[in-house]
């Protein structure tokens, strides 16, 4: 059969964790974490790190190894993950299983980011001017105009990854999109895509009840302690912002639970559309 990468993907709260485990139970493989939030030790219960015994069961790797005042990034990971799997193969495994939701990582994983062009730096500053001063709307509106694939897909509430895409679209003359729709990196080993999926009723009664599982598990007080590296990157994520906008005293706490439901389901919408565009990912309904 030759060596061969099992990737366990699909929307937040579906149920890879326990899905992974049970598949690498039976492979003898450890779980390679594809997630770009719990791979921050200071991130725990708004990104639903795998608890426990869950941990116990089989070795994880890519899960709370780093601080969130860390520089990291979908390359590094792609490089990161690309040793892993290469020590891990060599050391007897056949098979490996890779579990997560992170879209950018899974794509860097199987496409490679080496194709991507490396920055204009005189372009960079004269865009990042015009950004700084037209405001994080006109970056929105631009990417929309410039790639609506991306923009349909994309968290546009990451600045960082909206102004890289737009930056992209303005110095290549390409979509940001068409850098990420390559045949696939070669690789020395097979890649198999399992997408997990339920009845959206369902998905989104999952989502709705593990936020309130995250309140109930102390989500405020984690927001709380991260509270000064609010402006970093990783803690511009759902689950966090709104907790943000809570101590700010934009919303409600009851306005700020129901928006990160919205929110996350949202997000699940997002990845769905992403992966469905992959005709290579075999989906199983849970």
């Amino acid at each position: 059969m030759g060596r061969r990468l099992v990737i366990v993907l699909g929307p937040t709260a579906v149920g890879k964790t326990d899905y992974s485990i049970d598949l690498a139970l039976r492979y003898g493989s450890p779980v390679i974490s594809c997630d770009s939030r719990q791979i921050f030790k200071e991130m725990t219960i708004g990104t639903a790190v795998p608890d426990a015994s869950q941990l116990a069961a089989v070795k994880h790797y890519f899960i709370q190894t780093n601080s969130v005042t860390d520089y990291y990034t979908a390359g590094i990971y792609e490089t990161e993950a690309l040793e892993l799997i290469g020590r891990l193969f060599n050391e007897g495994h056949e098979t490996l299983v890779m579990s997560g939701g992170s879209m950018f990582y899974i794509d860097a994983v199987c496409n490679s980011l080496s194709d991507v062009p490396t920055a204009d730096m005189d372009r960079r500053a004269e865009l990042k001017a015009e950004a700084d001063e037209k405001g994080q709307e006109w970056l929105r509106s631009e990417l929309q105009r410039l790639d609506p694939e991306a923009y349909a897909v994309m968290d546009l509430s990451n600045t960082q990854r909206l102004f890289r895409a737009v930056e992209i679209c303005k110095t290549t003359g390409r979509t940001y999109s068409s850098f990420k729709r390559s045949q696939g990196a070669r690789r020395d080993f097979g890649i198999e895509l399992i997408g997990l999926n339920r009845p959206r009723e369902v998905l989104y009664d999952r989502i709705d009840r593990r936020v309130v599982q995250m309140m109930d598990q102390g989500l405020l007080d984690e927001v709380r302690s991260l509270e000064k590296y609010r402006d970093l990157t990783p803690l511009k994520t759902v689950g966090y912002r709104e907790i943000f906008d809570y101590f700010d005293g934009k919303t409600s706490l009851d306005e700020a639970v129901s928006l990160i439901q919205r929110n996350t389901r949202h997000y699940a919408k997002r990845q769905l559309t992403w992966w469905r565009r992959d005709p290579s990912v075999n989906w199983i309904d849970l």
